[in-house]
C-alpha cells in the first residue's frame, strides 16, 4: 500500500514527470544538470535533516510513511529532496520560456542589511535549532548571491521572484498536508510556534533557501556546461 507521504511525493512531480519530453521546455536535455544540482543541494539539506531527526527538531509519524528508512529518514523523505527541485525547476524553465526574464535594478546595501539581520536572528535564536538553521541558511544564500553577483545576478532577475513567489502556492499546499495530518512533527523547543494555519512560520524561510540554493546552483553549472560545449 502506498504511504500518504509517498503519495504527496507521486502527485508534487506527476505532471513535470509527464511533461519532461514536451517539445517547447525541453526539460529532458536539462536532466544532467538538475541531478547535479539536487545531489549537491539535496545532499546538503538531508544532512541538515538528519542531524535535525536524531536531534528531535521534527520527526515523522509512522501511520503516513512506509517504515522503509536510510540513517533514520523515511525514503519518502529523502524523495522528497528529489520531487520538490525536479518541479520546482521545471516550473522556473516553463516561466522562462514563456515569461521570459528582464534584470531588475536591487539595492544591494539592503541585501547586507538582510542577511546581516538573518543571523542576528539566527544567534538570538541559537537554542531554537530549526529557527536557528533556517534564519542562517536563507542569509548564506542571500551572501552567497552578492559574491557571485557577477556570474549569475539572480537578484536582478524579475523571473526569480515571479517564481519565488508563485512557488509558495504548491509549498502551501503540500506543507499544509504534511503539517494537518500530521506527516512531519515539529519539537516545539525548535520552533518559535508561529504558525500559518498548521504550517511553522519558519518552513517559509526553508522553502526560500532550499529552492534559492537548488536553483543557483542548477543555473551555475549550466552556464559552466554551455560554456565547455561552445
Amino acid at each position: 500500500m502506498i504511504s500518504i507521504y509517498l503519495l504527496i511525493n507521486i502527485l508534487i512531480i506527476i505532471v513535470p514527470l509527464l511533461l519532461t519530453f514536451e517539445r517547447n521546455i525541453n526539460y529532458y536535455k536539462k536532466l544532467p544538470v538538475l541531478f547535479t544540482s539536487i545531489l549537491i543541494v539535496g545532499g546538503a539539506y538531508i544532512i541538515w535533516d538528519i542531524i535535525a531527526t536524531f536531534r528531535g527538531d521534527w520527526g515523522f509519524n509512522p501511520e503516513y510513511i512506509s517504515g522503509l528508512k536510510i540513517i533514520n529518514l523515511p525514503i519518502e523523505e529523502i524523495l522528497f529532496f528529489v520531487t520538490v527541485p525536479y518541479s520546482g525547476i521545471f516550473l522556473y524553465e516553463t516561466g522562462k520560456f514563456y515569461l521570459g526574464d528582464k534584470s531588475i535594478q536591487i539595492n544591494k546595501p539592503f541585501f547586507y542589511f538582510l542577511a546581516a539581520l538573518l543571523i542576528i536572528l539566527s544567534i538570538i535564536f541559537i537554542d531554537q535549532y530549526y529557527t536557528f538553521t533556517v534564519m542562517l541558511f536563507s542569509a548564506f544564500f542571500i551572501i552567497f548571491a552578492l559574491l557571485l553577483h557577477s556570474r549569475i545576478p539572480i537578484l536582478n532577475s524579475s523571473l526569480y521572484w515571479k517564481w519565488i513567489l508563485f512557488m509558495y502556492i504548491p509549498f502551501f499546499l503540500v506543507n499544509y498536508f504534511l503539517t494537518s495530518l500530521p506527516v512531519v512533527t515539529y519539537s516545539p523547543n525548535a520552533i518559535w510556534g508561529i504558525r500559518i494555519t498548521t504550517i511553522p512560520f519558519e518552513d517559509f524561510f526553508y522553502s526560500f533557501s532550499m529552492l534559492s540554493f537548488y536553483l543557483y546552483i542548477y543555473l551555475i553549472i549550466r552556464k559552466k556546461w554551455s560554456k565547455e560545449k561552445e
